[in-house]
């Protein structure tokens, strides 16, 4: 979420939060503030996860202080046997998140030496006006379907220039491959993977793994791209096969848009394997050796690409259903 709008956001619950209460004759309005600023998270999701496990937290507290209160009456050490009995249990059923503006509300219990029916709803609307106008502003969330859709653009751009590069080496030799564009698309996919997942949990009722899956199957794609390059480095030798595989390279290029499935693509490879077969054996170790490095940059190329045929088969079928 950009800074601006979680600023506008934090605001907004603060302010009402607190009028609202005040509006409601509720003492210690402002913690409805404070306990509104706490529960502004990143994402919908995020946010009824922790107000669900405030609310709990609360009513525990209050249980725990309300008896500790009633028995001990209101003493500073009374308040530590409060947070010894409710501290850990909290923990234990992982509702630690509340524990700070739960006791902030005990405390209002303490100063006031007050533990009625009607002060304990006191306190527990306090926590449901913070908790819920926060949900309720947490309820937008900015799209970011335009920034997805600039990295499925960058990525395959990248992709693209990885394998024209491929390809440019086959034919001309032209230097070493050090892999920059490779390292440069492991941090494009880090990005776009967190965006996608940022964006996955912001959806509470329509789900879909699509642009998870799609970047990831992206990034098994790249590592594959890691290893070919070491390999492509050794392959200085000039031949038929080189020709064949810098082919390979420029139809891969040509059919990267994630509508494309791809699957021709695979049809070439058993071509391309059975030509392999049909040479003439290798004369001398660097001959052999390059044709070693090209027959497993073609096994790669097959996984490269059986990547994006399963995950395409997988949504088509899904979109078919």
């Amino acid at each position: 979420m950009p800074i601006f709008q979680r600023t506008i956001k934090l605001i907004l619950a603060t302010v009402l939060a607190i009028y609202l209460a005040s509006w409601l004759d509720l003492t210690y309005a402002t913690s409805a503030g404070i306990i509104a600023i706490l529960s502004i998270l990143d994402t919908r999701k995020s946010s009824f996860k922790m107000a669900r496990t405030r609310l709990l937290s609360t009513f525990l507290a209050l249980a725990i202080a309300w008896l500790i209160f009633s028995l001990f009456g209101f003493e500073m050490w009374t308040l530590a046997i409060y947070l010894l009995l409710y501290v850990p249990t909290a923990y234990h059923f992982k509702w630690e998140a509340g524990i700070a503006p739960s006791t902030v509300l005990v405390t209002h219990l303490l100063l006031e030496k007050n533990t009625s029916p009607t002060f304990l709803a006191n306190e527990l609307g306090i926590f449901l006006i913070g908790a819920g106008l926060a949900l309720l502003f947490n309820l937008y969330m900015p799209s970011q379907e335009a920034k997805i859709q600039a990295y499925h653009e960058e990525v395959n751009d990248l992709l693209k220039q990885i394998l024209l590069r491929f390809e440019s080496f086959l034919l001309n030799g032209d230097g070493r491959n050090e892999a920059k564009l490779i390292h440069q698309l492991d941090d494009v996919l880090q990005d776009a993977l967190h965006v996608v997942y940022l964006d996955r949990h912001n959806q509470l009722f329509h789900k879909t793994n699509y642009q998870v899956h799609y970047f990831e199957m992206r990034k098994a794609q790249n590592k594959i791209l890691h290893k070919m390059a070491k390999n492509i480095n050794s392959c200085q030798l000039e031949s038929r096969e080189s020709i064949i595989l810098a082919s390979l390279f420029e139809r891969c290029a040509q059919q990267l848009s994630q509508e494309n499935p791809a699957i021709e693509l695979l049809d070439d490879i058993a071509l391309f394997h059975q030509t392999f077969r049909e040479r003439p054996l290798p004369q001398s170790r660097q001959e052999f050796e390059t044709r070693a490095t090209l027959f497993q940059l073609l096994q790669d190329m097959k996984e490269f690409i059986q990547l994006k045929v399963e995950f395409y088969k997988e949504y088509n079928y899904k979109a078919e259903a």
